[in-house]
């Protein structure tokens, strides 16, 4: 009979715990020189800094802030974070905590721009600055931050209930940060001589969905674009009605949504629109342990993964990939089988994003490194690594 209360008091010390490493790293980062200064004049070159948006705003209500880097040529990398996504009420007001994550609690996506989520946003893979062995360091960039669950195109206060008779607000203000971003990004960046778009996870969605408009908006003379959508694939049958319903996202966004593959139906309508303005590259590991744990999620509201889901997650990325091609035979694919590096972890997984993770530095299928791979696509060499783990040659 005292089973319940000590594991009720179990789940709590655990949250708990996982509150007070979050907060402790977040304070160790805050006022701090490791902290990005918030950008007040003329920004010095590689150093990044923290620019806050006044007409941004998190899913939270708390303010906004976007990541400057001023390099040393006219290249340009336009870079969408992820982090999480809420399709209904009910994941709407499960936000990610260190708490909840460390519990094992439902979290789904990142509602704020709490000092801990720095370390996810810069120097780290493609936005390390002053190492050798970064490609991209030279280059200039913009990180479109992201807090609030909606691939960067929502465009609502959206009133959901939390399912204790309580009703709660989410800014699903994606698509108004986006374009508060790019204001910026004109202003410090005006005319880049190159330009890659790229976003991991939940921002490699908004990559199909948003490129079209940085390039008539906002850079209509840049010839020399790539993208690159790094390990974003979700299948559920009613992303029209939450683009249109749930993120009051425009017509433009749920209108080709027209299948249960959000991204695929964002490319395919972005290929149509823009066709050969673009280089169009994808990467993702074999058996993604977070994606397949939301596929759980979303499909029977099971936020795991285990070896089932992720062999179900291995046919749907083959298909894909292949559709992917079908409609844009020249993309270059980056598939990995990189494991976790701490035993035990992934639930026997790959790994989910490798842009701006250590593994962006290491060598897949004997042939390339992310980095490698991805600065020869941007020259102008595109190729694939990786195909054969998925049975293509």
């Amino acid at each position: 009979m005292f089973a319940y209360p000590f594991t009720q008091k179990l789940k709590e010390l655990v949250v708990a715990a996982g509150d007070f490493v979050e907060n402790a790293i977040g304070n160790k980062i805050e006022g701090s020189d490791k902290e990005a200064p918030e950008l007040t004049g003329v920004p010095e070159e590689k150093v990044w800094y923290k620019l806050t948006l006044e007409a941004g705003i998190a899913a939270d209500g708390s303010p906004y802030h976007i990541y400057l880097k001023k390099g040393k040529t006219r290249q340009l990398c336009i870079f969408f974070s992820g982090g999480g996504v809420a399709w209904d009420d009910y994941s709407a007001v499960r936000p990610v905590t260190g708490g909840r994550v460390a519990a094992g609690k439902p979290n789904f996506y990142w509602n704020n721009l709490r000092p801990f989520t720095q370390i996810m946003n810069i120097n780290v893979g493609i936005t390390e600055t002053g190492r050798d062995w970064n490609p991209f360091d030279s280059w200039s960039f913009i990180v479109v931050t992201y807090a609030t669950g909606d691939f960067h195109v929502g465009n609502r206060d959206y009133i959901c209930q939390r399912g204790d008779g309580h009703e709660e607000i989410v800014h699903f203000k994606g698509y108004t940060n986006f374009r508060e971003a790019m204001k910026k990004a004109v202003e410090y960046f005006p005319n880049p001589g190159r330009l890659l778009i790229a976003g991991d996870s939940a921002g490699g969605f908004a990559v199909p969905a948003l490129a079209g408009e940085i390039l008539d908006d906002w850079y209509p003379d840049c010839r020399d674009v790539t993208l690159l959508s790094d390990s974003s694939l979700l299948l559920f049958d009613d992303w029209h009605n939450t683009a249109r319903k749930v993120w009051g996202a425009k017509e433009s966004f749920w209108k080709p949504i027209v299948s249960d593959n959000i991204f695929l139906d964002w490319f395919r309508n972005l290929t149509a629109s823009h066709g050969d303005r673009f280089r169009y590259l994808f990467a993702c590991s074999v058996r993604d342990q977070t994606l397949s744990a939301y596929y759980n999620a979303v499909h029977h509201n099971d936020y795991s993964s285990n070896d089932e889901v992720q062999t179900l997650f291995q046919e749907q990325l083959c298909d894909l990939v292949r559709e992917m091609r079908k409609t844009a035979p020249k993309t270059g694919f980056f598939i990995n089988s990189f494991k976790f590096t701490i035993p035990g972890l992934g639930s026997g997984g790959t790994v989910h994003t490798a842009v701006r993770k250590p593994f962006y530095h290491v060598k897949n299928d004997d042939r390339a490194t992310m980095a490698r791979w991805l600065y020869d696509a941007v020259h102008g060499n595109v190729y694939n690594v990786g195909l054969g783990y998925l049975g293509f040659t």
